[in-house]
């Protein structure tokens, strides 16, 4: 049995898988707090368990990394061999539905459309990009070109009234 030490409290199942499981299992059963937390333990126990047998046996075949072989020899050996026909079966599901993520990860197949198209699809996007990007470029050059000539123009007026306010001016002093 597992000890009771602060260390094993970190190697639990979340509770919350427990009790998602117990409820599906037993949709309309109510269970006890305390019996949740004995299965919770139980499962816990279950697995070092296992585990524990498993990395025996891995250790004496000379490998480092448990397989589901040594788990399912582990089954065995401690008296769970009627649980081996289902091992396995849920072994196959899960390599299964591993093998369709892979499938389902990879984008390009699931398109249909060959790598080479996507690759000339991806081209004319660059070039597309480019192209706004170097009108934008264009438009704000002109725009800024457009503004310098307006405060230019701005400045030659406000000079030229300027003058001709000095001017105006000379023209009143001579008048006295």
């Amino acid at each position: 049995m597992a000890s009771s030490s602060g260390n094993d409290d970190d190697l639990t199942i979340p509770r919350a898988a427990i009790n998602k499981m117990i409820k599906e299992v037993l949709p309309n059963v109510r269970v006890a707090n305390d019996a949740r937390e004995l299965v919770v333990n139980c499962c816990t126990e279950f697995i070092h368990l296992i585990s524990s047998e498993a990395n025996e046996i891995c250790n004496k075949s000379d490998k480092k990394t448990i397989s589901p072989e040594h788990v399912i020899n582990a089954l065995e050996s401690l008296g769970f061999a009627s649980y081996i026909t289902e091992v396995k079966d849920v072994l196959q599901e899960c390599k299964t539905v591993a093998l369709k993520r892979r499938k389902a990860s990879s984008r390009l197949e699931n398109l249909g459309i060959p790598e080479e198209e996507l690759l000339r699809q991806q081209q004319e996007l660059f070039a597309k990009a480019r192209q706004q990007q170097a009108e934008l470029a264009q438009q704000e050059w002109l725009q800024m070109q457009q503004a310098a000539q307006q405060a230019q123009m701005a400045a030659a007026s406000a000079s030229a009234s300027q003058q001709a306010g000095s001017s105006q001016d000379e023209d009143d002093e001579e008048d006295m």
